[in-house]
């Protein structure tokens, strides 16, 4: 790897537009007073940063459910999963993971299979490393049969200042692990919802990388 892949990574599409607008603010700035526009920037360098989406290296090793998100573990507790997906009454371990406005917010399928249920509920828009963002903020829930024959939910969820949530995964897709489905801006989470039985691998506060690191291994 080049030093400069090591600073420098690929934006996702999604972010085209807002460097656009930071940068045409920041030559505006520039001319009204020099260091506003050394400010302005130092936005349009977070704002692609924000955008970033870099290559993964995705474990193949049979079992794995993956991160689908970059951050940091939040919650792990037993939780009905979203009522819209249909999954039933019964509570599943469900790992929350925070991405704050300096992860990036590309979202990644935790394991292969397909996508049998797609649902978008509006909502509030709390702080998303709280308990009841998960059930009053705005979110996008998605139901996925794996390869293996287990079900697992992934849902995500809208934060303070997350006023968008993007999904590009219909029902009927299949999913590769790793493979990337979704994105939020700016500030958000992701809740897991594991197969009944299966055990969290992780700990609340540790860091995740979306599509690489492990949060749970499915039992033959």
């Amino acid at each position: 790897m080049r030093m400069r892949d090591t600073f420098i990574k690929p934006m996702h599409p999604e972010g085209r537009r807002f460097v656009g607008i930071f940068a045409a603010i920041t030559l505006v700035l520039f001319l009204l007073w020099e260091p506003l526009g050394w400010i302005g920037v130092g936005l349009t360098i977070w704002c692609y940063y924000f955008f970033r989406d870099p290559e993964r290296v995705v474990p193949n090793r049979p079992g794995l459910i993956l991160s689908p998100a970059d951050g940091v573990v939040s919650l792990i507790e037993p939780a009905v999963p979203p009522e819209e997906l249909g999954m039933g009454p019964q509570p599943l371990t469900r790992v929350s993971v925070f991405m704050s406005v300096f992860n990036c917010h590309v979202n990644r399928a935790p394991a292969a299979g397909e996508v049998t249920a797609v649902n978008y509920r509006p909502g509030k828009f709390l702080n998303a490393s709280l308990d009841k963002a998960s059930s009053d903020n705005e979110r996008n829930s998605l139901r996925m049969k794996l390869d293996s024959g287990h079900e697992i939910a992934v849902v995500q969820i809208a934060g303070l200042v997350a006023r968008r949530i993007l999904c590009w995964t219909a029902t009927g897709t299949h999913l590769a692990r790793g493979e990337r489905f979704g994105l939020i801006r700016f500030g958000s989470r992701l809740d897991v919802y594991l197969p009944e039985g299966v055990a969290p691998e992780v700990k609340i506060g540790q860091t995740m990388i979306a599509g690489e690191s492990v949060i749970a291994v499915l039992k033959d």
